[in-house]
């Protein structure tokens, strides 16, 4: 099979521990696109948040090449930032998941199109942040009326205790689970989209677009929120570091994990080996 698009997850996916992209990754990744193939982030984070990826991909503002984000909520075209299509959550459904959070005394993100609103930060969620070089707005005030007229994309709680995550999750009403979607990533985060927005429904638009068949797509993951493209593409792979359910799924595991070029490794057996 002669691959045409290449999707991965960023956080222990793409990027190491530092969260940059080694150097071996980065040189597979262009030897792939030398060959025509596209590779697509497709993240949970807002497009706006990886820029810094991006510019060491070489992707940077580059015609023809796109980012997934928020989860599958946003395909942009990387050259001038063009949206191509998003799917928002209303401002009813968050504040109704906010006011949880605040009750609980959690730390949450909030995302418009273009920003990050944290809401009771910890130390712990402060170095993940800055370590990742975002940039960030911080509030405690228990009121998100200043988003009202915002674009909102996404909300989450923190909490690296998963049976606290899911405490929260059962404290939500049926009529908010009934129009949103979630998923669990980076060992810390419960993520809530718009009901059926998820990264395999995201992927398989934008192949729509490009003339690209699921058979000829690559998708490369490690965690819940992955799972869904994993499954759309014609080859599904986890890299070594994956959860149980991500490596059930996959029709490849990866011999390396995220800290070792797992992503190149794949370029390398599925896309360079075959030219």
């Amino acid at each position: 099979m002669k691959y045409k698009l290449i999707a991965s997850d960023l956080d222990e996916t793409l990027l190491n521990d530092e969260k940059h992209v080694d150097e071996k990754t980065r040189a597979a990744v262009q030897a792939a696109r030398k060959l025509g193939v596209i590779f697509v982030p497709n993240t949970g984070r807002g497009f706006t948040l990886i820029r810094q990826t991006l510019a060491e991909l070489g992707l940077m503002d580059a015609v023809g090449e796109y980012v997934i984000s928020f989860n599958g909520g946003t395909i942009t075209e990387n050259h001038q930032e063009r949206v191509i299509s998003k799917v928002e959550m209303s401002f009813a459904e968050i504040n109704t998941l906010f006011q949880i959070g605040v009750k609980n005394r959690v730390t949450m993100h909030l995302y418009t199109l273009t920003d990050i609103y944290v809401y009771n930060i910890d130390d712990d969620e402060k170095q993940y942040l800055d370590k990742m070089g975002f940039q960030y707005h911080t509030f405690t005030k228990p009121s998100i009326e200043f988003l009202k007229d915002q674009t909102l994309m996404k909300m989450l709680y923190k909490d690296k205790d998963r049976s606290s995550l899911d405490d929260l999750y059962s404290q939500i009403p049926t009529a908010v689970l009934d129009d949103t979607t979630y998923t669990y990533s980076s060992n810390r985060y419960m993520e809530f989209n718009k009901k059926g927005v998820n990264k395999g429904k995201g992927l398989l638009q934008l192949a729509q677009i490009l003339k690209i068949k699921p058979a000829e797509i690559i998708a490369i993951g490690d965690n819940s929120n992955d799972l869904s493209m994993i499954q759309a593409a014609g080859l599904g792979v986890a890299v070594q570091n994956a959860t149980k359910e991500i490596k059930d799924a996959a029709n490849y595991v990866t011999s390396n994990d995220y800290n070792h070029d797992a992503v190149a490794e794949v370029i390398k057996k599925f896309i360079l080996t075959q030219e």
